[in-house]
């Protein structure tokens, strides 16, 4: 408690508290979602055995316009990279040392998580467990890793997506969202392959969002720099309740339009059987969503505000962003260990999605999934709370700065691709460690990369 204390007597009276509860808010809600909506139940072999209760629920299916948060997490992060990137370069450092530097807090936690999981996968399959169902509970264990695909995506463009909103201000997410479009009307009527890029500029558009809110914070301009322009090239987010009430009101009506009267589902989660899945790519109606959560976000920025002024709400707020991507990495894996604690005493309960029994359940189901996260987190929190600043690099000659960038970026792809494999392989493959060996390969090599270069390798010429 000192220590947070200690912390919160330190913060500058010009950070943006309000995105520091943001962000704790949209994991919090994420993982709570996850947990509520999850159906136990046995599948023909006697395992038990996991899904979406929305399906069975359409009814609720308007309630994940609230729910489905992680716009709000690329929305907050867009400000987080674009201040910690103009502070780095305040300080004299450069793009590639500030993606290395990035890399720390990204991958510890991450890299944590797979070689555990690997780790207890190999073990029960030299146990004797069938390799399907080692991939299979693995698999469940790992579903939140397609959320950091698109991140580690993103993080990488920073520096010169940043360049381009400096230049051309909120034209760029709207180029973005139009390209979103036109991947929509692939998935619509075709060619499907047409919508690949939406994993991309979906949520780049969204983040695009968080620079110009990082702008709209800073006041004045560097000696010999030009004028803010207007109009869509403007780089600065309005915030005022008016521009909160317009966003809110423009958003709703076209998130309506579209899924009401236009082709897209209702529900912002994927529910089994749907044609399109608004969040996987991200759609327009998605984005329509984020335009409404963003206004509903500049309405309550004021009172959320005055209230983080106060210590307690904002050393809980620091305690939970401190291993708030601990959290969200171990949110399914907490669920895993529950189902099967209860599975072999013989007491997991498995009533009719919607029935009584089903809604009684859900409390003490939450509760306990608390009780086994606040216990991982706990032991592998540290990881990520833990993570320093590394030391400065020197001063390097140009042969050794184009080397790091070129290894920052191996080092990036190389999570991207081992994330991206795991997430597309089938989660009944018969896999021993759980998760595909050449992903884990891939994982581990592009954090072994990056590892090398946070202890300063290469930053001398």
């Amino acid at each position: 408690m000192r220590r947070l204390r200690q912390l919160a007597e330190r913060t500058p009276a010009t950070r943006e508290r309000y995105a520091d509860l943001l962000r704790a808010l949209a994991i919090t809600m994420v993982v709570l979602g996850h947990w509520g909506v999850t159906v136990i139940g046995y599948d023909r072999a006697g395992r038990p055995a996991g899904h979406s209760a929305l399906g069975d629920l359409p009814w609720a299916w308007p309630l994940t316009w609230v729910a489905q948060v992680i716009p709000v997490f690329f929305l907050v992060g867009g400000y987080a990279n674009a201040a910690s990137l103009t502070a780095r370069r305040r300080r004299g450092g450069t793009a590639t040392g500030w993606l290395v530097d990035r890399s720390a807090r990204l991958a510890r936690p991450t890299t944590a998580l797979l070689l555990v999981l690997a780790a207890g996968a190999g073990v029960a399959t030299l146990r004797g467990a069938d390799p399907v169902e080692v991939r299979t509970v693995v698999w469940f264990a790992t579903i939140p890793l397609w959320f950091l695909v698109a991140y580690l995506i993103v993080v990488p463009l920073t520096p010169p997506m940043y360049a381009l909103h400096r230049r051309f201000g909120l034209a760029v997410p709207l180029v973005l969202v139009g390209l979103v479009a036109l991947g929509d009307l692939g998935r619509i009527w075709g060619p499907v392959g047409l919508a690949t890029g939406n994993y991309v500029f979906g949520w780049l558009a969204v983040h695009q969002l968080g620079f110009a809110w990082y702008d709209s914070r800073t006041r004045g301009r560097a000696p010999g720099e030009p004028a803010a322009p207007r109009g869509l090239r403007r780089r600065r987010l309005p915030l005022s309740r008016a521009a909160g009430t317009a966003l809110l009101t423009g958003g709703l009506v076209a998130v309506v339009l579209l899924t009401v009267v236009g082709p897209y589902p209702v529900a912002m989660l994927n529910v089994p059987g749907e044609r399109l899945d608004n969040a996987a790519p991200p759609s327009l109606a998605l984005l329509a969503v984020a335009t409404a959560q963003l206004g509903l976000i500049l309405l309550l920025r004021e009172p959320a505000g005055r209230w983080l002024r106060r210590s307690g709400p904002w050393q809980a707020t620091i305690a939970v962003n401190a291993v708030v991507l601990t959290v969200f990495l171990w949110h399914l894996t907490a669920a895993v260990l529950l189902v099967g604690l209860l599975d072999a005493l013989g007491a997991l309960p498995t009533p009719p999605v919607g029935s009584a029994a089903w809604w009684g359940w859900r409390v003490p189901w939450l509760l306990a999934l608390a009780v086994v996260l606040a216990a991982l987190v706990a032991v592998f929190g540290p990881i990520e709370a833990r993570t320093r600043r590394p030391p400065a690099a020197g001063p390097a000659g140009d042969g050794a700065r184009r080397l790091r960038t070129a290894l920052a970026v191996l080092g990036y792809a190389g999570l991207v691709a081992g994330l991206l494999l795991n997430s597309l392989t089938r989660k009944t493959a018969p896999e021993p460690l759980g998760v595909p060996a050449p992903a884990l390969v891939a994982y581990l090599a592009g954090a072994g990369v990056l590892r090398l270069l946070r202890s300063g390798w290469g930053s001398r010429g």
